[in-house]
């Protein structure tokens, strides 16, 4: 494959009625400064304003952040609208206190990975450069 020449472009939302997002601005930040160009769209997003965003955006993957536990009903709509909308391509992977009898439904669903706490910013950095394919591109 060729070597990409356009940086990532990450898109990282707070969906849902989450009130705290320093975990979301953590990671932003630590994928900014690994090159990554990130869209940080800020709390109490709506799955569609999500999907609209990375659309508009044209990115590479979106983060969702979900601390409030409402993962198993909003991750499956973004994940349907983005296929809805023809971009079922962009890689999405999900961080927040998920508990783990739900991770293996929200993998079905569309997520590529599921970052809880604790895991390094280095790994999730790792995990998007090596799973990020050209979009529009089937693999």
């Amino acid at each position: 494959m060729a070597e990409r020449t356009t940086p990532i472009r990450v898109l990282v939302a707070k969906p849902g009625l989450d009130g705290h997002d320093r975990g979301a601005r953590v990671i932003a930040r630590a994928l900014r400064d690994a090159g990554m160009e990130v869209i940080y769209t800020g709390l109490r997003q709506t799955p569609e304003m999500i999907v609209n965003a990375a659309i508009q955006e044209d990115v590479d993957c979106v983060g969702l952040s979900i601390l409030s536990g409402a993962h198993n009903a909003l991750v499956p709509r973004v994940t349907a609208l983005l296929r809805e909308r023809g971009a079922a391509d962009i890689l999405i992977v999900l961080g927040g206190t998920i508990p783990e009898q739900d991770v293996e439904y929200l993998r079905s669903q569309g997520v590529a990975a599921i970052f809880g706490p604790g895991t390094s910013l280095e790994a999730v950095v790792r995990f998007i450069r090596e799973n990020v394919k050209p979009r529009g591109v089937e693999v």
